[in-house]
Parts: C-alpha cells; sequence; structure tokens
C-alpha cells in the first residue's frame, strides 16, 4: 500500500508499509506512562518554507509526484488512494482542516461557523455557508449537497457503491435552515466526531444517483468547488493537470497549474534533479544523496600554497542538479507498529504475545531510525493518537516496558521452556529470573541484548510439545523499505535474547498487504496506520473484536492482528457517542490502554515524513499534522515551472 500525504486523511484508513502512512461501569487499567494529557512533544512541526502569499511570484506550475494517478476521482469509493486525496483536496470543499496539531478547523472559505445547536432529545449541528461559496457551473453551495451526500453515505441505497458510511449513518434528516445559507443536520444518535463530516463535500450531481456516484466521478470532476478545478489527464505520461479555477472566491492561488506525476520512488531524486519534479515524497537514502550535494565544499589547501585549486563543482550533473533541491522533513501521521497475528499459532496465546512486547526495546528502534534524520527519537505511546494531539497520552504501561525477565516468565507460564530445562530445573523465565538472576545466577545485563551493545550468548530456543517457538516475520520489500529491514533486524534479535526464533520474509510491496497481512498469513509483520483527528470513528474498525460470520468465517473488518476484545468495542462506541470532548477523550484513552494490554499492535514510532523540494518552492514541503493550503502553494521569486 503506499503512503498517505495528504491531510484529513479519508476513511477507512488504509494501512500503511512503507517507511519514508479508538454505560457500563469498566475498570481503568492502572497507570499512564510517560506522557500526560495534551502532550506537548509533537517534536518535528511542519516544515514547508513558509511565505506570505503576496510575496510568492503568483504564476508558475508545480509538479508534484504521487505513486500512480487516482483510480477514482470519488473519495468514498474503496480504490480512492492518495492521489485522491490530493485532488479532492484542491477542488473541493473542506468544511474542517487540520492545524499543525492535528486539530480540526473550521475552513473561513466554506463556513461562517458550524456547531451544535441542541443536544437533547437529539443532537442538531447547523452549518452556516459562506454566502460566496459556489460551484464551478455558478450554483451556490447548498443544503442540496449535503442531503445528496447524506443519503449516499449512509449505507441504506445499495446502488451506491460506498467504501464507508460511518456518522452518515447516524443523521436522521438534513433540512434547510433559517435561509438559503444555513443546513441544520439533525442525529437519530450522537455523534461526537461530527467535523468529520461533509469533507470532501461533493456537488449534488455526484452524489445524486447511484450512476454518477459510481462512474460519473471516476476519471473527471466537471464541477468543482476550490482553487483549483480538473485539468487534462494523460495516461501515457503519468500527468494529471489541475488548473487554476476563476470561480474560485477565496485567496487566488499562487499557481497556474499543479500537475500530479506519476514517479516511482526509486527514481524521484534524479526526477527532482533534472527540474521534472519539484515536490516528491523521497526515501532516507535519496535524502542522504541531496543533503551530501548541498554540503559546502572542503577548502583547497592547495590554492593557499598558491597552486591552482581544484575545481569543486560536482562533475556529476545528477549531482549538480540536487544543489537546486533541499529536504524538508517532519513526523509523518502515521506511525509503524510491530502487528501480532493473534488468531493462530503460537500468538493466540496471549501470554506469548505479552512476551514478545516485553522483549522489544522500542526506544532503540525508534533511534535507529529517526536519530540518523535528525527527529525526535521517541517511541509512541499510543495507538490512537500522535504526541501533540489533543488527548494524547502515552498508555504503554498498560503492558510495560523492555523487561527480559519478564519475558522469559511469561513464556515459560505459557509452556515455551528452554531446550533441555526439565522439572525440577530453573529454567529461564522461574520466579528466580523474574526475582533478577538468570538460569545461572548471574544477574542480567541491562545492555547485553541492545542493538550495538556486546552480544550475549544466545540463550537455548524454547520448545514446547517438541516444537522449536518460531514466528514467522513478514517484511515489506521495495524501494524506501529498506529501513523497515533494519527494524526487522533488530526485533529479530531482540526476541532471539528471550529464546524466540524468527524468519523473516521479505514481500514484494505488491502483494505483501493482500497475500500476507489482510489474508492472516504471518506470525509478525511490520505495516502502519495513519493517525486521525477522529478516533472515536477511525480507529475502532482497526481494533474492533473479530466476529463469526454465517459461512463460518471470520469479520476482521480492518483489525487484521484478530486480536480484540469486547470491553475495546465498547469503550469506542461510548466515545463516539459522547459529546462532551473531555470525557470522549478519557474514553479513547481507557480504549487505548487496553490495547496495550491485549498486545495485538504494538506501536514503534512515528513515520519519518522526507520531502524533496526545489528550493525555489514554498509554503510546500513536509506538512506534518496539517493540511497543505493548496491555494499558496508556490514559487519565490520569478515564475519558474
Amino acid at each position: 500500500m503506499a503512503p498517505l500525504s495528504t491531510r484529513p486523511r479519508s476513511r477507512p484508513r488504509r494501512s500503511v508499509v512503507l517507511l519514508a502512512g479508538m454505560l457500563l461501569p469498566l475498570p481503568v487499567l492502572g497507570g499512564c506512562g510517560a506522557g500526560d494529557r495534551d502532550d506537548d512533544r509533537a517534536g518535528a512541526p511542519r516544515d514547508i518554507a513558509a511565505l506570505p502569499p503576496a510575496q510568492t511570484a503568483g504564476s508558475g506550475t508545480l509538479n508534484w509526484a504521487v505513486d500512480a494517478l487516482p483510480g477514482t476521482l470519488n473519495a468514498f469509493q474503496a480504490d480512492a488512494d492518495d492521489a485522491t486525496q490530493r485532488v479532492a483536496g484542491a477542488v473541493l470543499p473542506a468544511l474542517f482542516t487540520m492545524d499543525e496539531r492535528g486539530r480540526p478547523q473550521r475552513d473561513g472559505d466554506f463556513l461562517r461557523s458550524a456547531e451544535v445547536t441542541q443536544r437533547e432529545p437529539r443532537q442538531v449541528v447547523v452549518y452556516r455557508i459562506n454566502p460566496h461559496a459556489v460551484w464551478s457551473d455558478g450554483r451556490a453551495i447548498g443544503v442540496e449537497d449535503f442531503e445528496a451526500q447524506w443519503k449516499a453515505l449512509r449505507g441504506q441505497d445499495s446502488a451506491y457503491w460506498t467504501a464507508r458510511n460511518a456518522g452518515y449513518d447516524r443523521i436522521d434528516r438534513v433540512e434547510r435552515g433559517a435561509d438559503a445559507h444555513e443546513v441544520k443536520v439533525t442525529f437519530a444518535k450522537p455523534y461526537a466526531d461530527w467535523p468529520a463530516l461533509f469533507t470532501p463535500l461533493y456537488p449534488k450531481s455526484v452524489m445524486g444517483n447511484g450512476n454518477a456516484f459510481n462512474d460519473g466521478a471516476r476519471n473527471d470532476l466537471k464541477i468543482v468547488a476550490g482553487p483549483f478545478k480538473v485539468g487534462a489527464r494523460d495516461n501515457k505520461e503519468g500527468t494529471l493537470t489541475l488548473e487554476r479555477n476563476p470561480k474560485w472566491w477565496g485567496d487566488r492561488a499562487r499557481l497556474d497549474k499543479l500537475v500530479l506525476r506519476a514517479v516511482p520512488r526509486g527514481e524521484r531524486a534524479d526526477a527532482l534533479a533534472k527540474g521534472l519534479l519539484d515536490l516528491a515524497d523521497i526515501t532516507p537514502a535519496d535524502a542522504a544523496r541531496i543533503a551530501l550535494a548541498n554540503k559546502p565544499p572542503k577548502k583547497d589547501t592547495a590554492a593557499s600554497k598558491g597552486k591552482p585549486a581544484l575545481d569543486d563543482q560536482p562533475r556529476d550533473p545528477a549531482t549538480a542538479g540536487l544543489r537546486k533541491v533541499t529536504v524538508r522533513k517532519s513526523l509523518e501521521p502515521a506511525y509503524t507498529q510491530l502487528a501480532l497475528n493473534g488468531s493462530t499459532g503460537p500468538l493466540a496465546d496471549e501470554r506469548v504475545r505479552k512476551a514478545v512486547a516485553r522483549a522489544i526495546d522500542r526506544k532503540a528502534l525508534a533511534e535507529q531510525v529517526l536519530g540518523p534524520l535528525g527527529l525526535p527519537a521517541e517511541p509512541l505511546g499510543s495507538h490512537v493518537l500522535l504526541a501533540g494531539q489533543d488527548g494524547y497520552e502515552d498508555n504503554s504501561d498498560a503492558i510495560g516496558g523492555k523487561d527480559h525477565r519478564a519475558s522469559r516468565a511469561l513464556l515459560a507460564d505459557a509452556g515455551w521452556r528452554e531446550k533441555g530445562a526439565g522439572r525440577g530445573t530453573k529454567a529461564s523465565g522461574t520466579p528466580a529470573d523474574a526475582a533478577g538472576k538468570d538460569t545461572a545466577g548471574k544477574k542480567e545485563d541491562p545492555k547485553s541484548d541492545r542493538d550495538g551493545g556486546k552480544a550475549a550468548p544466545a540463550p537455548p530456543a524454547r520448545i514446547k510439545d517438541g516444537k522449536k517457538l518460531t514466528l514467522r516475520f513478514m517484511v515489506p520489500d521495495g524501494a524506501g523499505t529498506e529501513p523497515l529491514h533494519g527494524v526487522a533486524d533488530g526485533i529479530a534479535r531482540q526476541l532471539a535474547a528471550v529464546g524466540v526464533d524468527t524468519k523473516i520474509s521479505k514481500v514484494d510491496g505488491g502483494s505483501y498487504f493482500k497475500d500476507h497481512i489482510a489474508a492472516g498469513d504471518y506470525d509478525l509483520a511490520l505495516y502502519s496506520w495513519p493517525a486521525s483527528a477522529f478516533p472515536a470513528t477511525d480507529a475502532r474498525p482497526v481494533f474492533a473484536k473479530p466476529q463469526p460470520a454465517a459461512d463460518g468465517s471470520l469479520l476482521v473488518e480492518q483489525n487484521y492482528t484478530r486480536v480484540g476484545t469486547d470491553q475495546i468495542d465498547q469503550l469506542f462506541d461510548q466515545a463516539s457517542t459522547e459529546l462532551d470532548a473531555d470525557a470522549s477523550r478519557d474514553l479513547i484513552a481507557r480504549a487505548d490502554a487496553r490495547i496495550w494490554a491485549a498486545a495485538g499492535s504494538i506501536p514503534l514510532f512515528q513515520r519519518p515524513e522526507l520531502t524533496g523540494v526545489r528550493k525555489t518552492v514554498v509554503n510546500a514541503g513536509a506538512f506534518g499534522l496539517a493540511t497543505p493550503r493548496y491555494q499558496d502553494l508556490g514559487f519565490r521569486g520569478q515564475a519558474a515551472g
């Protein structure tokens, strides 16, 4: 699956496998971790070379790399992708966008106000539309567009091939408010994440009937309402052009054209050097190439002695071209996790999953990936929010940090004994271990199993019923996945220290997710989930308890670890109906703590966001948690193309 780079993210959540992407009284699991509520450790704000629009060129064409041209321009279809979201962000209304801390903010170009005006007996939200907001055919944006989108997405009409209906299925009716610029939405069931609805907003011509929804908006959007409109598509050249929208009422777009250009990740650095691209997500290896090309040349000591100076200019044209490029970096709104398949094999035992979690040094892995990039190298403490987002808490203490003695004890309790350790023998994982000694009675060196430390003697294998404890470890293969391979190797070494053997398989990225992750054909795997400002809605299907289907199969929604509990589901359901923001965040935090305790998913670190940008480009780069403001993208100085 391809990384997601536009904000806000589409739902359902898309997994990301390349590295540079959640009333009955319930007991609260003891203790939060190191983080506090509203943790400020975001660490890496957006990096976009901000410049007031009035100081930009006001013209030009910007070429922005995508993995592939969009399979559809309808963001609510199953095959919508990252490029779909990028187009939607530039040409369609977004009622709420995300700020630098990932908080939804009303977009004044479309809304004068939006608020809950009534909670009892039913929740009512009133939207006051900007009276200047019009579709490109001249019709004012109004209640008929809201109503058509609700009816298309509420899940009651099989004529619409929709990918999701979360939130829309809770609406009872959509009607005109006080005048033509006011829309009143009444909910049949309270919905805490109501700001997630109607973004993007499509015209009634797309949402008004099933044929238009299913096929009419796949390759073109004839009616738009954003700073850009959809222009020519060239499948042979791999380009989709967005042109300045003359009917746009907001701040004038600084670009004449925004061209989405399909370029493989392995070719993007060279395309940037040649001027074929102006903006592209890049791999750490390409970021290093760009940094090296921009490194100041060493002084020639020969010249200081009266000898001819050596030419300090790069002889390689590609290297010379990279001197016109810089690297913008932040932390992407997505995190990399270690997924543990709890449906079969040794990991069906919760004790074994917890043993794996307690064996892993998440801090070391974060430093391994993020440290060399100069990004904050902190392990992530939440499955549902990122550090810096409102409501973020480090709940990892619900399972505990790295502790190899605890890991061995859990394995022994699950029946996985060290080879050769019989009854009456102190095996690793006995209470003696938990007290701080290994089988030889020596204290464990905490540095012996850390990456980079002195290698400890290989421990005995773990055996149960005559079988060795071996876990199949799947990782994706392809451009940009090299850092994940290093992470997998580090995890394998850490697990080996407690007697858990792993067999790492590198699988082509094209089949990795469908054939292995979604199919449940793995024990351990590395992939990523995007974060969301609306976790009660977006995280629920990722951690929902799988349910048996009538045909005997298992309905997992998006919970590909197949680990869940009724209590987690209940907490998410409560959070989604709680209109008090603080109370809803408390419920989300409690759900997250239980997800940690179930040990199906171990968040490792937030993904790095590395963007190669030509030095003339402004207001574009690594956006972090924020939504790009497409009308501000442009060039400094004279127009460039």
